[in-house]
């Protein structure tokens, strides 16, 4: 029987995403001193607290709702790129679900690539070009397979980005300097995966 999953879920991830951003902010942010505006971590942590605090005052009945709800709050609170580049992730991602009660594993992965294509017309970068795309999109490929194989893809996603040189945002006005540094985005992106998997391992899901 194929497991399904709920709002429920979906508001536990955020939860579990804001509090890995909470843990790993500094960390985030310290990446992003080194190819961005040092401020990656901190905004990150202001907009998850807030989507948090959202989904707990008035908690949406399906899983489309949660991160359409998700998404909108990141683009009001959260400055610089990752704010809107996160909430039409997120957004998009639940525009797709649409109104459907429950959701499979498949059905999320499938929706998140809808997401993660959002973000790449947004920023107008491909994977390669040292962005969250380069976590998000392999991310996405391993989440058709397992919670666990979306985390380990992220992850390994993210690290590749350390040896690329930037062609989009901030960093590539760095050039060459650019190289030798893990992308904060994708890093953070890392992190949702992570936290998803986590989500999925309390409720026994694969």
């Amino acid at each position: 029987m194929t497991e399904t999953f709920g709002a429920d879920f979906l508001v536990r991830w955020l939860a579990a995403v804001a509090g890995a951003v909470d843990r790993e902010a500094d960390r985030l942010t310290e990446l992003d001193s080194a190819i961005g505006d040092a401020d990656h971590g901190t905004n990150l942590r202001r907009g998850f607290t807030a989507v948090t605090e959202t989904l707990a005052k008035e908690p949406p009945a399906t899983p489309g709702a949660v991160l359409t709800t998700a998404g909108r709050q990141l683009i009001s609170t959260v400055g610089g790129a990752s704010g809107p580049l996160y909430g039409t992730l997120l957004r998009r991602t639940g525009k797709t679900l649409g109104d459907v009660e429950r959701i499979t594993r498949e059905q999320l992965a499938e929706a998140l690539g809808s997401g993660v294509s959002a973000v790449s017309q947004l920023g107008g970068a491909q994977v390669g070009d040292k962005t969250m795309l380069d976590a998000l999109v392999p991310a996405v490929e391993g989440l058709r397979a397992s919670f666990g194989a979306g985390r380990a893809a992220a992850g390994e996603g993210a690290l590749a980005t350390v040896p690329l040189r930037a062609r989009k945002g901030r960093a590539s006005y760095l050039g060459e300097r650019s190289v030798g540094h893990q992308d904060p985005g994708a890093a953070s992106s890392a992190l949702l995966f992570a936290a998803l998997d986590e989500t999925a391992r309390t409720e026994g899901a694969s």
